[in-house]
């Protein structure tokens, strides 16, 4: 049971809880075993580095790459900078594709590098009247890359609207240009299954706190298999990381990643079946409750969408102040990504699928994760239900 107004967490699109397990595994490195890893002449610093090299183990294994591909950074967004920035300076790129839907991590850096002078293509994505609201049209994909060698960055999966993209199919075609491919894996770890190498992409980011690790550290995988990808530095210093990401690694955050990725793999079966049902459990709630309610992105059962995830509007209300009033029953929820929180602009992906400006104001985003309870789906449909009621909603 859930007592009244205890707080019940659905924005794990924006940071995840740290499995109990994860911190056990980090807290002998703040404390008994605090050695660099990059010092290799006693044995305190040896076996810093050594920890830091299982955990390239776990998450190489959770991703489908192999260890010496692994480069740990801070978060997906240092990992996203790098690859995007650090490809374009070594591989000749004369231009970057992105889909108008993408995270602000990457619209960011496409725009800085369009400011420096390369080629930056935005391309739409499928409107909401289509069977897959936030598809990609491939054809035009295809057309797109053809103009010269290219960096295509693209969102495994949608933090908003949940859309997976057929990232396989993206490959091809990218590669059959001879032209390089990003993929932002940030939603993925623990809620869909991945493996890089066979999906075709050339760079990938992660970040430990999406899938129950801890904050400040994440990954960028550089494929060294059939095609060799180098990327040039973006940081300078000690020469970490194989000379492509310096700075003193952060020991007790990689363990925890590689921990966080390692359980993330063991439970993904059940976990993404158990938050598949709760996630649906909540839709037809509140169908129930809201029978005018919509639904932002692709349809629940067109297997096109996260297992975790939930995008609604309820027309007539504001989606912020809808949000106001859950957070005051206490319900954790957001209207998109937490990295756009501070700036209170109507969500650039809803806009993307021809929500007009009001809708996309209207709309917020659940989250759930193999921590959520069945209980805490009843608790929040009943407090989003009373909440749409006193606003006046009838």
């Amino acid at each position: 049971m859930i007592p009244d107004n205890g707080p019940v967490y659905l924005d794990n699109h924006a940071t995840t809880r740290v499995d109990p397990d994860v911190v056990e595994s980090m807290l002998p490195w703040f404390t008994d075993n605090y050695g660099n890893a990059g010092s290799g002449t006693h044995a305190m610093g040896v076996e810093a580095r050594d920890a830091v090299e299982a955990a390239r183990q776990q998450v190489a294994q959770a991703v489908g790459a192999t260890p010496r591909e692994i480069i740990f950074t801070s978060g997906a967004t240092e990992s996203i900078n790098l690859a995007m920035v650090g490809a374009v300076s070594r591989q000749l790129i004369t231009q970057c594709i992105v889909p108008k839907t993408e995270h602000a991590a990457v619209l960011d850096v496409a725009d800085q590098l369009e400011r420096q002078g390369l080629s930056v293509c935005r391309l739409p994505v499928a409107t909401k009247e289509s069977k897959a609201p936030g598809a990609l049209d491939l054809d035009n994909l295809d057309a797109m890359v053809c103009s010269g060698p290219t960096l295509v960055s693209i969102m495994f999966a949608n933090n908003e609207i949940g859309f997976v993209h057929p990232i396989s199919d993206i490959a091809d075609i990218v590669h059959a240009h001879e032209s390089l491919l990003h993929v932002d894996c940030a939603q993925a770890i623990g809620n869909c299954s991945l493996d890089v190498t066979a999906l075709g992409a050339d760079l990938a980011s992660f970040s430990a706190h999406k899938c129950h690790g801890p904050k400040g550290v994440g990954a960028l995988y550089v494929r060294r298999q059939q095609r060799n990808v180098r990327i040039d530095p973006q940081v300078f210093g000690g020469g970490q990381e194989r000379g492509i990401r310096s700075g003193t690694l952060n020991v007790p955050g990689i363990v925890g990643m590689g921990r966080a990725c390692e359980l993330a793999g063991e439970k993904l079966d059940a976990a993404t079946k158990q938050m598949a049902a709760l996630r649906t459990k909540l839709w037809n709630l509140l169908l129930e409750y809201i029978p005018d309610i919509q639904l932002n992105g692709p349809p629940i059962e067109s297997g096109l969408r996260l297992p975790n995830n939930l995008n609604i509007r309820v027309p007539g209300i504001d989606g912020a102040t809808l949000l106001a009033e859950l957070s005051r029953t206490g319900v954790a929820a957001s209207s998109g990504s937490a990295c756009s929180s501070e700036q209170p602009r109507p969500s650039h992906v809803l806009r993307a699928l021809g929500l007009s400006e009001e809708e996309a104001r209207q709309s917020i985003r659940f989250g759930v994760s193999r921590m959520t309870s069945s209980e805490e789906i009843e608790a929040a449909a009943e407090r989003l239900k009373g909440a749409v009621e006193s606003l006046g909603h009838v």
